[in-house]
Protein backbone atom coordinates (compact mmCIF):
# COMPACT_ATOMS: atom_id res chain seq x y z
CA UNK A 1 0.00 0.00 0.00
CA UNK A 2 1.18 3.25 -1.33
CA UNK A 3 2.05 5.91 1.74
CA UNK A 4 -0.35 8.15 0.66
CA UNK A 5 -2.94 5.75 1.13
CA UNK A 6 -2.03 4.65 4.46
CA UNK A 7 -2.29 8.35 5.65
CA UNK A 8 -5.57 8.96 4.08
CA UNK A 9 -7.08 5.30 5.56
CA UNK A 10 -5.25 6.57 9.04
CA UNK A 11 -7.46 10.15 8.47
CA UNK A 12 -10.27 7.93 8.05
CA UNK A 13 -9.97 5.70 11.31
CA UNK A 14 -9.21 8.99 13.29
CA UNK A 15 -12.58 10.86 11.69
CA UNK A 16 -14.46 8.02 12.60
CA UNK A 17 -12.87 7.87 16.18
CA UNK A 18 -13.63 11.19 16.30
CA UNK A 19 -16.88 11.18 15.65
CA UNK A 20 -18.19 8.32 18.09
CA UNK A 21 -16.14 10.31 20.73
CA UNK A 22 -18.09 13.22 19.76
CA UNK A 23 -21.11 11.52 19.82
CA UNK A 24 -20.42 9.58 23.73
CA UNK A 25 -19.84 12.75 25.17
CA UNK A 26 -22.70 14.84 23.83
CA UNK A 27 -24.96 11.74 24.42
CA UNK A 28 -23.46 12.09 28.06
CA UNK A 29 -24.58 15.88 28.32
CA UNK A 30 -28.01 14.62 27.05
CA UNK A 31 -28.75 11.60 29.06
CA UNK A 32 -27.45 13.64 32.19
CA UNK A 33 -29.91 16.12 31.56
CA UNK A 34 -33.22 14.07 30.51
CA UNK A 35 -32.40 11.43 32.99
CA UNK A 36 -30.59 12.56 35.69
CA UNK A 37 -32.89 15.25 36.04
CA UNK A 38 -35.69 13.11 36.08
CA UNK A 39 -34.04 11.30 38.92
CA UNK A 40 -34.13 14.61 41.04
CA UNK A 41 -37.59 15.58 40.16
CA UNK A 42 -36.35 18.42 38.35
CA UNK A 43 -38.92 20.26 35.49
CA UNK A 44 -37.74 19.42 32.05
CA UNK A 45 -35.76 21.83 30.33
CA UNK A 46 -35.48 21.93 26.58
CA UNK A 47 -32.50 21.92 24.75
CA UNK A 48 -30.54 20.46 21.83
CA UNK A 49 -27.52 19.04 20.04
CA UNK A 50 -25.87 21.31 17.69
CA UNK A 51 -23.30 19.43 15.20
CA UNK A 52 -20.78 20.41 13.14
CA UNK A 53 -20.62 19.20 9.28
CA UNK A 54 -18.06 16.31 10.20
CA UNK A 55 -17.25 16.37 6.49
CA UNK A 56 -14.95 19.87 6.99
CA UNK A 57 -13.38 18.54 9.98
CA UNK A 58 -9.46 18.68 9.63
CA UNK A 59 -6.66 17.00 11.89
CA UNK A 60 -6.51 20.29 14.06
CA UNK A 61 -10.32 20.26 14.48
CA UNK A 62 -9.60 16.72 16.15
CA UNK A 63 -6.53 17.95 18.15
CA UNK A 64 -8.58 21.03 19.32
CA UNK A 65 -11.38 19.27 20.47
CA UNK A 66 -9.50 16.92 22.44
CA UNK A 67 -7.50 19.57 24.75
CA UNK A 68 -10.24 22.50 24.68
CA UNK A 69 -13.70 20.36 23.26
CA UNK A 70 -14.38 23.27 20.78
CA UNK A 71 -17.93 24.09 20.58
CA UNK A 72 -17.74 24.68 16.76
CA UNK A 73 -17.66 20.98 16.53
CA UNK A 74 -20.45 19.97 18.90
CA UNK A 75 -22.49 21.43 21.73
CA UNK A 76 -25.57 20.97 23.63
CA UNK A 77 -27.66 24.42 23.41
CA UNK A 78 -30.23 25.09 26.26
CA UNK A 79 -30.11 22.28 28.70
CA UNK A 80 -29.42 24.33 32.08
CA UNK A 81 -31.54 24.62 34.66
CA UNK A 82 -29.74 27.70 36.43
CA UNK A 83 -29.42 29.85 33.71
CA UNK A 84 -27.84 33.22 35.07
CA UNK A 85 -25.51 32.61 38.23
CA UNK A 86 -26.21 34.79 41.16
CA UNK A 87 -23.28 36.68 42.36
CA UNK A 88 -22.94 35.21 45.58
CA UNK A 89 -24.50 31.42 46.52
CA UNK A 90 -24.86 32.28 50.10
CA UNK A 91 -26.15 35.36 50.08
CA UNK A 92 -29.10 34.73 47.65
CA UNK A 93 -29.60 31.29 50.37
CA UNK A 94 -29.81 33.49 52.69
CA UNK A 95 -32.13 36.01 51.75
CA UNK A 96 -34.86 33.59 50.00
CA UNK A 97 -34.94 31.29 53.33
CA UNK A 98 -35.42 34.97 55.28
CA UNK A 99 -38.60 34.95 53.43
CA UNK A 100 -41.07 32.63 54.46
CA UNK A 101 -42.09 29.10 54.02
CA UNK A 102 -42.80 28.36 50.83
CA UNK A 103 -39.48 30.28 49.98
CA UNK A 104 -37.53 27.45 51.81
CA UNK A 105 -38.77 25.24 49.46
CA UNK A 106 -37.27 27.01 46.63
CA UNK A 107 -34.07 27.49 48.24
CA UNK A 108 -33.95 23.79 48.49
CA UNK A 109 -35.19 23.30 44.72
CA UNK A 110 -32.37 25.80 43.69
CA UNK A 111 -29.96 23.75 45.13
CA UNK A 112 -31.12 20.56 43.94
CA UNK A 113 -31.10 22.31 40.55
CA UNK A 114 -27.71 24.20 40.73
CA UNK A 115 -26.02 20.40 41.67
CA UNK A 116 -27.62 19.00 38.91
CA UNK A 117 -26.27 21.34 36.23
CA UNK A 118 -22.56 21.03 37.45
CA UNK A 119 -23.27 17.20 37.30
CA UNK A 120 -24.54 17.43 33.95
CA UNK A 121 -21.58 19.14 32.39
CA UNK A 122 -19.25 16.21 34.41
CA UNK A 123 -21.51 13.40 32.47
CA UNK A 124 -20.68 14.42 29.51
CA UNK A 125 -16.71 13.90 29.28
CA UNK A 126 -17.07 11.21 31.65
CA UNK A 127 -19.61 9.44 29.11
CA UNK A 128 -16.25 9.77 26.41
CA UNK A 129 -13.88 8.52 28.75
CA UNK A 130 -15.85 5.24 29.21
CA UNK A 131 -16.11 5.06 25.56
CA UNK A 132 -12.37 4.96 25.30
CA UNK A 133 -12.17 2.83 27.49
CA UNK A 134 -14.58 0.22 26.55
CA UNK A 135 -13.62 0.28 23.08
CA UNK A 136 -9.77 0.08 24.35
CA UNK A 137 -10.82 -2.78 26.80
CA UNK A 138 -9.89 -0.77 29.71
CA UNK A 139 -10.71 -0.57 33.28
CA UNK A 140 -12.74 2.72 34.17
CA UNK A 141 -12.55 3.77 37.65
CA UNK A 142 -11.84 6.94 39.77
CA UNK A 143 -7.97 5.98 39.73
CA UNK A 144 -7.75 6.08 36.14
CA UNK A 145 -10.32 8.68 35.16
CA UNK A 146 -9.98 11.41 37.81
CA UNK A 147 -11.22 15.69 37.33
CA UNK A 148 -7.94 16.24 35.90
CA UNK A 149 -8.15 13.70 33.20
CA UNK A 150 -11.70 14.83 31.81
CA UNK A 151 -9.43 17.53 29.43
CA UNK A 152 -8.35 14.14 27.42
CA UNK A 153 -11.89 13.86 26.78
CA UNK A 154 -13.17 17.02 25.88
CA UNK A 155 -13.74 18.34 29.24
CA UNK A 156 -12.10 21.50 29.47
CA UNK A 157 -15.22 23.80 28.53
CA UNK A 158 -17.32 21.69 30.35
CA UNK A 159 -15.04 22.19 34.07
CA UNK A 160 -14.21 25.74 32.98
CA UNK A 161 -18.48 26.38 33.01
CA UNK A 162 -18.47 24.12 35.99
CA UNK A 163 -16.14 26.51 37.63
CA UNK A 164 -17.96 28.81 37.03
CA UNK A 165 -21.08 28.03 38.66
CA UNK A 166 -18.66 27.14 41.84
CA UNK A 167 -16.93 30.56 42.39
CA UNK A 168 -20.68 31.44 42.49
CA UNK A 169 -20.98 29.15 45.26
CA UNK A 170 -18.15 30.05 47.27
CA UNK A 171 -15.05 32.37 47.86
CA UNK A 172 -13.50 29.96 49.71
CA UNK A 173 -11.17 27.37 46.73
CA UNK A 174 -11.16 24.18 49.39
CA UNK A 175 -14.91 24.17 49.56
CA UNK A 176 -15.22 24.77 45.65
CA UNK A 177 -12.70 21.88 45.29
CA UNK A 178 -14.57 19.24 48.00
CA UNK A 179 -18.19 20.44 45.93
CA UNK A 180 -16.90 19.45 42.96
CA UNK A 181 -15.19 16.12 44.25
CA UNK A 182 -18.67 15.51 45.33
CA UNK A 183 -20.35 16.37 42.21
CA UNK A 184 -17.89 14.20 40.54
CA UNK A 185 -18.28 11.49 42.00
CA UNK A 186 -21.90 11.23 41.62
CA UNK A 187 -21.57 12.28 37.82
CA UNK A 188 -19.16 9.01 37.60
CA UNK A 189 -21.59 6.85 39.66
CA UNK A 190 -24.38 8.24 36.70
CA UNK A 191 -22.31 6.78 33.94
CA UNK A 192 -21.46 3.45 35.37
CA UNK A 193 -24.97 2.53 36.26
CA UNK A 194 -25.72 0.25 33.84
CA UNK A 195 -29.77 1.62 32.62
CA UNK A 196 -27.47 5.04 32.02
CA UNK A 197 -25.44 3.55 29.63
CA UNK A 198 -27.07 1.70 27.94
CA UNK A 199 -29.14 5.16 27.25
CA UNK A 200 -26.08 6.81 26.58
CA UNK A 201 -24.95 4.18 24.03
CA UNK A 202 -28.27 4.29 22.33
CA UNK A 203 -28.55 8.02 21.72
CA UNK A 204 -24.82 7.87 20.61
CA UNK A 205 -25.65 5.20 18.31
CA UNK A 206 -28.42 7.40 17.11
CA UNK A 207 -26.70 10.14 16.45
CA UNK A 208 -23.99 8.75 14.80
CA UNK A 209 -26.49 7.38 12.33
CA UNK A 210 -28.47 10.46 11.87
CA UNK A 211 -27.39 12.91 8.93
CA UNK A 212 -28.97 15.86 10.91
CA UNK A 213 -26.79 18.90 12.53
CA UNK A 214 -29.55 19.44 15.44
CA UNK A 215 -31.56 17.03 17.11
CA UNK A 216 -33.98 18.44 19.28
CA UNK A 217 -34.80 17.80 22.98
CA UNK A 218 -37.97 15.74 22.33
CA UNK A 219 -36.23 13.54 20.05
CA UNK A 220 -33.59 12.79 22.39
CA UNK A 221 -35.81 11.86 25.20
CA UNK A 222 -38.01 9.83 22.75
CA UNK A 223 -34.87 7.39 22.41
CA UNK A 224 -33.47 7.73 25.97
CA UNK A 225 -36.80 7.01 27.27
CA UNK A 226 -37.05 3.90 25.43
CA UNK A 227 -33.45 2.85 25.93
CA UNK A 228 -34.27 2.44 29.37
CA UNK A 229 -37.82 0.78 28.65
CA UNK A 230 -36.05 -1.41 26.92
CA UNK A 231 -33.35 -1.98 29.93
CA UNK A 232 -35.78 -2.26 32.48
CA UNK A 233 -37.88 -5.01 30.76
CA UNK A 234 -34.87 -6.90 29.79
CA UNK A 235 -34.40 -7.45 33.14
CA UNK A 236 -37.57 -8.20 34.39
CA UNK A 237 -37.73 -11.25 32.10
CA UNK A 238 -34.44 -12.06 33.60
CA UNK A 239 -35.73 -12.34 37.06
CA UNK A 240 -38.81 -14.31 35.76
CA UNK A 241 -36.37 -16.85 34.54
CA UNK A 242 -34.25 -17.26 37.76
CA UNK A 243 -36.78 -19.05 39.60
CA UNK A 244 -37.24 -21.71 36.68
CA UNK A 245 -33.67 -21.96 36.13
CA UNK A 246 -32.56 -22.62 39.69
CA UNK A 247 -35.66 -25.19 39.93
CA UNK A 248 -34.10 -27.02 37.26
CA UNK A 249 -30.54 -27.85 38.96
CA UNK A 250 -32.15 -27.64 42.32
CA UNK A 251 -31.72 -31.48 42.69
Amino acid sequence: MKRSKIIETLSQDKLVEHKQRVAFHEAGHAAGIHLNNKARQLPPVSFKIIFKEMSGVTAADIMAYQTTHDDCIARVEGGRLVELLPPSFDSLMQELAEQNDTMMELVKDYKIAFDADIINLLIGPLAEAKHVATTDDELFNHQLVNLKALKNYGGSSDLALANEYLQSFSDDKQQQDEKLDKLFAVAFDFVNNDANWAAINQLAFYILDSSKNIIDSDEIVSVLDQSVDNFQNRRTMVRCQWPAELSQHRY
